[in-house]
C-alpha cells in the first residue's frame, strides 16, 4: 500500500492497512491510523499523530515547524483525529511552547484547498474550512462551525460552535456559537439558521436563538446588561446558556 517511491522513516508507526502515493514523505515520529490514506507529494512531518480514516490530497504539508519566530526547534507535536479530509495544499503546523505545545484537529473536518491552520490552534469537529481560509496562532475552532473562502482569523480568536463566517471576513473579534458573521468589516446577520436547521436543531430552539440575537445585537443594551439577561433565559434554555458561558471564557471581546 506504500508507493516504492514514498519515502517511510523507519520510526513512523503506520498502520497496515495506510496508502502513502507516490514521492510522499514520512517523517520519524509520526503515527498513522488505520484506513488514511495519503496522495502523492505530501509531506508528514512528526511528532505528529493522524487517527484513523483520514484523507489527505496531494501536496499538503502536514505537521512542519510553526511559523513563530518564538519556535527553537522544542519538541512539540501535531494531534488529528479521525474521517478528516484535507485537500491540495493545506498546511498544518505543530505547536509551540508558548502555548499547550500542541496543534488538534478533531474529527469529521472538511479542509479544502489551501486552507491553514497554525500552531496551537484547536479545531473541535465536522468543521468545514473552505478555500484559503487561514487560522493563526492560537485559534479555538469549536464543533461544526464554517468558515468562508478567504476568512481569515486573527491570533487568540475563538469561532464558536455551529457559527458560520462569510467569505473574505477578517475576524478580530470572537465570534458567538449559533451566529452568522458576514462583510468587510464583519458584522452579525442574524443566527445561522438553515445550519442549525440541517443539524436538528427544533423550531423552539431556533426561536429561543432568535431571542438571544435580538438581546445582543437588536435591543441597544450594554453587552454586560445583555448577558444577564441571557443568563436568565439560560436557566431553561440549553442553547442559550452556551452562548454566556461562550461570553464568560471571551478574552477579545465578540463580533458585534
Amino acid at each position: 500500500m506504500i508507493h516504492p517511491t514514498a519515502i517511510v522513516s523507519p520510526d513512523a508507526e503506520i498502520a497496515s492497512d495506510v496508502e502513502i502515493g507516490p514521492y510522499s514523505v514520512i517523517g520519524p515520529g509520526v503515527r498513522i491510523g488505520a484506513g488514511t490514506r495519503i496522495a502523492a507529494h505530501v509531506v508528514v512531518r512528526g511528532p505528529t499523530t493522524l487517527g484513523a480514516g483520514n484523507r489527505i490530497f496531494q501536496f499538503a504539508s502536514i505537521g512542519e515547524d510553526p511559523q513563530d519566530k518564538k519556535y527553537g526547534g522544542e519538541p512539540t507535536r501535531l494531534e488529528i483525529g479521525d474521517g478528516n479530509t484535507i485537500r491540495e495544499y493545506c498546511t498544518i503546523n505543530r505547536g509551540t511552547v508558548q502555548d499547550g505545545g500542541v496543534t488538534r484537529v478533531g474529527n469529521g473536518n472538511w479542509l479544502m484547498s489551501y486552507t491553514h491552520i497554525a500552531h496551537d490552534c484547536h479545531v473541535g469537529n465536522d468543521v468545514i474550512m473552505s478555500n484559503n481560509a487561514t487560522l493563526a496562532g492560537h485559534v479555538h475552532v469549536e464543533d461544526h462551525a464554517i468558515l468562508s473562502g478567504f476568512c481569515a482569523v486573527h491570533q487568540f480568536c475563538r469561532i464558536g460552535a455551529h457559527s458560520f463566517v462569510g467569505g473574505l471576513c477578517g475576524i478580530t473579534r470572537d465570534v458567538l456559537p449559533y451566529m452568522m458573521v458576514a462583510g468587510i468589516p464583519p458584522e452579525p446577520r442574524g443566527i445561522n439558521q438553515e445550519g442549525l436547521k440541517r443539524r436538528g436543531f427544533t423550531p423552539e430552539q431556533l426561536r429561543n436563538l432568535k431571542e438571544a440575537y435580538r438581546i445582543l445585537y437588536r435591543s441597544n443594551l450594554r453587552l454586560v446588561e445583555a448577558r444577564e439577561q441571557l443568563a436568565a433565559l439560560g436557566t431553561t434554555q440549553p442553547e442559550v446558556a452556551a452562548i454566556v458561558e461562550f461570553l464568560d471564557r471571551s478574552e477579545r471581546s465578540i463580533v458585534r
